[in-house]
């Protein structure tokens, strides 16, 4: 199938000063949002709990969802669990039902029952369900669990003993997110409501970032090792503008994240790396027909041989970033909501990358021949033939 008819040859260097500002504010503008407004972290990064419940009575994705939403847990992800019917993986941003207030009003009671002496240790679990204590000496149980009570503590069970231990040594479990999560549920649903969680975990913030800086590592690395292959597989003047077009296509991608407020994740990061695949791919193919053509015209410059390479691959290009392209389209509009934001995310990294592959790279390698590779007397014969 040709989009282009035949020996059509399109100037597109022509264009390549006000193509390439407009990228620069673009990558700019994505830049600045990266910290005015900022990502919208999810949990992956920015922490949160992850739930396993089985419902009593038939309950949708979609019903749960809405119920998540109005109980007070927005943009909770639901996820059905696969050949457990009425079984779901809910993830919510909250990782402690007790901010560090009643933290420190719970440490200041058990230290003026014991003494503050006495108290050795106190830790709050990060999923605010279990406190661990080290005490210099026994306690009465019921005096313990009322001076926590009084603090505002929601015990759950018995108070727990360390065994083995030789100093005194405590759990005690609380209701933490999950509790809460299953209470709101169940007054919600009813009977078709969840019983006692199956499962939980919790992200803290710490890890999240950590997550974090693992994602950026990531894409820094594929940057990286693109660019090597890149400039073994042609030569250097080419590997600068693939690597620059494909900065270009994830910055431009993650800041339209950013502006319509979508949540980043570890998807996200999966989206990106896509992208950047996908991007030098694309580039590659151009390449590929630009050393070609050095090859069979050895007296056109490289100018002119990115025009008709590019012009010669430009069909090729519009069917299969247009076939792809609506492809990932479908996925968006009858997807759930997690493969529509993995396809929100290819769908302007592809488009994005589509151009960068003639705008971006090309015009960057241009400029890199006619800079460093290009010997004096050629590039004085160019500017007399020119003048």
């Amino acid at each position: 199938m040709e989009f282009v008819k035949p020996g059509t040859y399109i100037d597109f260097m022509r264009h390549r000063a006000p193509v390439v500002g407009s990228s620069l504010v673009l990558v700019a503008i994505s830049l600045v949002s990266l910290f005015f407004p900022g990502p919208n972290y999810g949990i992956d990064f920015a922490g949160g709990t992850e739930i396993q419940l089985a419902f009593e009575g038939d309950v949708s994705v979609a019903e749960l969802r809405t119920t998540l939403d109005s109980v007070g847990y927005d943009g909770a992800d639901v996820v059905s669990v696969e050949g457990s019917p009425n079984e779901y993986m809910i993830r919510v941003r909250e990782v402690s039902a007790m901010p560090p207030e009643q933290e420190e009003a719970l440490e200041a009671a058990v230290s003026e029952l014991v003494g503050e002496e006495e108290l050795i240790e106190f830790r709050v679990s990060p999923g605010g369900d279990k406190i661990t204590m080290r005490l210099g000496q026994e306690v009465d149980d019921a005096a313990l669990r009322g001076a926590l009570e009084g603090a505002g503590a929601s015990i759950r069970g018995d108070i727990a003993p360390l065994v083995g231990s030789d100093d005194v040594r405590l759990e005690v479990f609380l209701k933490g997110v999950a509790d809460e999560l299953v209470q709101r549920l169940q007054e919600e649903l009813g009977e078709r409501g969840p019983a006692a969680p199956d499962r939980v975990e919790w992200v803290g913030p710490k890890a999240g970032a950590q997550l974090r800086d693992a994602a950026v590592k990531s894409l820094l690395y594929a940057i990286a090792f693109i660019m090597v292959y890149v400039a073994f597989r042609f030569d250097l003047r080419f590997a600068p503008g693939g690597v620059l077009a494909m900065f270009h296509d994830a910055v431009i991608t993650l800041g339209i994240y950013v502006l319509v407020q979508k949540e980043v994740n570890l998807t996200t990061v999966a989206a990106l790396l896509t992208i950047l695949g996908y991007s030098i791919n694309d580039t590659i193919v151009v390449y590929d027909r630009i050393r070609e053509n050095m090859g069979r015209f050895k007296d056109k410059s490289l100018r002119e041989l990115i025009n008709l390479s590019t012009s010669q691959m430009l069909s090729r290009t519009i069917v299969t970033s247009g076939t792809t392209l609506l492809s990932v389209l479908a996925f968006f509009i009858w997807g759930t909501p997690v493969i529509k934001d993995i396809s929100f995310a290819l769908f302007c990294g592809i488009l994005i990358g589509t151009y960068s592959s003639i705008y971006v790279a090309a015009p960057v390698t241009e400029y890199m021949d006619r800079r460093f590779f290009q010997k004096p007397a050629q590039v004085g014969g160019r500017k007399k033939a020119r003048a």
